[in-house]
């Protein structure tokens, strides 16, 4: 994990080489705890998904909290759920990101929660659990074979395949992110309905 990894001037974050950000969604209520000098925080932003990771945006920054990013073959624990009263989930916990020869024995692992409570997720949720399985098999076939870059490995999860059958509500504020990747100065995302998508940019 990282505490506000870097973002773009419009807010979006700054991708990896070989990185593809797939999926953004609005209205999310983020939780986290064992921030520096914070604690536990909750407040609401964006959701950004890629190959790599998912990177959260705090919608009103406070104190030193302004994004913190979530790396999919750190997570575990990770679980969907739908209590009666209350609005769908995602938790779980992600492990932070030490140094190769520190002792592993003193990771505290931060718990998460991602809340849809102001928006649909029908297409957000399942993409981020097949990116975390992905992530985890190619990672595990890639120690197998002595290499142990999981940022390299996880750069070739398939997310293009994966993202062209998957289903959009209309009413979904979910946008899918076409060929072109944020950069500094523009946003170009799409937003689905039944017939056919329609390209969204802003600048």
């Amino acid at each position: 994990m990282s505490l506000n990894p870097k973002l773009f001037a419009h807010g979006m974050p700054a991708p990896f080489l070989n990185e593809l950000f797939v999926f953004a969604s609005d209205g999310i209520e983020f939780q986290i705890d064992n921030i520096p000098r914070l604690g536990e925080v909750q407040t609401k932003g964006t959701i950004y998904l890629s190959n790599i990771r998912m990177v959260f945006v705090a919608k009103n920054p406070r104190d030193n909290f302004i994004a913190f990013d979530i790396p999919l073959l750190f997570v575990h624990g990770e679980k969907l759920n739908q209590p009666i009263f209350f609005c769908k989930n995602i938790s779980g916990y992600v492990n932070p990101v030490i140094p190769a020869n520190a002792n592993e024995d003193s990771i505290i692992p931060h718990s998460f929660k991602i809340m849809f409570k102001e928006c649909d997720c029908e297409a957000f949720i399942p993409l981020v659990f097949k990116l975390i399985g992905k992530v985890r098999r190619r990672y595990r076939r890639s120690r197998a074979k002595h290499r142990v870059d999981p940022l390299h490995e996880a750069t070739k999860t398939p997310v293009d395949e994966m993202t062209r059958y998957a289903y959009v509500d209309p009413n979904d504020s979910t946008s899918i992110f076409l060929q072109l990747q944020p950069t500094p100065k523009s946003r170009l995302g799409c937003r689905m309905n039944q017939s056919q998508p329609t390209a969204e940019t802003s600048i």
